[in-house]
């Protein structure tokens, strides 16, 4: 199994930023990236917050969650992030051309030795592994939202994932304090392709007038103990990455994934959730960031 001291984390959005926290919580020298300096302000200051929150309420001491942000390192660019990592997980938007492109540079730049991950949600590991000379050494690491507090991680085999690798990478989402289940690629994994059929169907039942939102994520959660009701969900997680799961999905598997019409309408019309303080439903005390920094995920 590879020893992994450094751990780089490229793109410091919603998911960036939580996978960094729980590296650094993990006890990993962990490097952030992202392009977009404000980005990198605003995890700084929320990571610092979860880890004061987390001393308040007892679930780590004072001197761990310092020394937990001591560990915290950003960086500007891939070059910088990624060089003398040992393993980079790649945390962009929910679009194969982007991971593409950045497994590409990551091949370039990383010491031979470098296992690469994707955050992917669904889309196929083996597929963005294929544009490197490492296929071996590329897994998926499919973290939750938000990260810091979900116990989840799905570890996903690609075709040519190595023994070496997966082993790397489960043990990494142990010391960060997950909860792991390894998975033979699929589309959608298991829980990107429950979800997204729970969530699609939401949005027909509400677009025929069934019940109105909030009535159907009560029904959810009073009568089927789920945690949050589906359009809560989807507003924490992005209606436009709900919407290009549901694509890859429909294209992989078949017609029972079709996206709802309501959905892509309201990913058309920039609806697309807290992100945007707008989703299924409205968030007035959002305090909204520039547009250059809701990153949505490509169309």
């Amino acid at each position: 199994m590879a020893a992994v001291k450094t751990i780089a984390v490229i793109g410091a959005g919603i998911m960036g930023r939580g996978i960094a926290h729980a590296a650094a919580v993990g006890g990993y020298r962990t490097i952030l990236e992202d392009l977009l300096p404000g980005a990198l302000r605003k995890a700084e200051t929320e990571i610092r917050s979860n880890l004061d929150k987390a001393v308040e309420l007892g679930k780590v001491s004072s001197p761990d969650a310092d020394a937990a942000f001591q560990r915290l390192e950003y960086a500007g660019s891939v070059d910088e992030a990624a060089r003398e990592a040992d393993l980079v997980i790649e945390a962009v938007p929910e679009e194969m051309e982007s991971k593409i492109e950045i497994f590409t540079l990551l091949d370039k730049i990383c010491r031979p030795t470098t296992i690469l991950a994707s955050n992917t949600s669904s889309l196929s590991i083996t597929e963005i592994a294929s544009v490197s000379y490492r296929a071996r050494k590329c897994v998926g690491m499919h973290f939750f939202n938000p990260v810091h507090k979900m116990k989840l991680l799905e570890v996903v085999r690609a075709l040519e994932t190595d023994d070496d690798t997966l082993a790397t990478a489960v043990e990494v989402g142990k010391r960060m304090g997950k909860e792991v289940v390894v998975i033979k690629e699929s589309p959608g994994f298991i829980t990107s392709r429950i979800n997204a059929m729970i969530g699609n169907e939401a949005f027909y039942m509400l677009q025929e007038g069934i019940a109105s939102a909030a009535d159907i994520d009560k029904a959810l959660k009073l009568g089927l103990n789920h945690p949050m009701g589906p359009f809560e969900l989807v507003d924490l997680v992005g209606l436009d990455t709900r919407l290009n799961i549901l694509e890859y999905l429909h294209k992989s598997l078949g017609e029972k994934y079709r996206p709802a019409p309501l959905l892509v309408q309201y990913v058309k019309a920039g609806r697309l959730g807290r992100k945007s303080g707008r989703g299924v439903f409205e968030y007035p005390e959002a305090v909204l960031p520039r547009a250059a920094e809701i990153q949505p995920a490509k169309r």
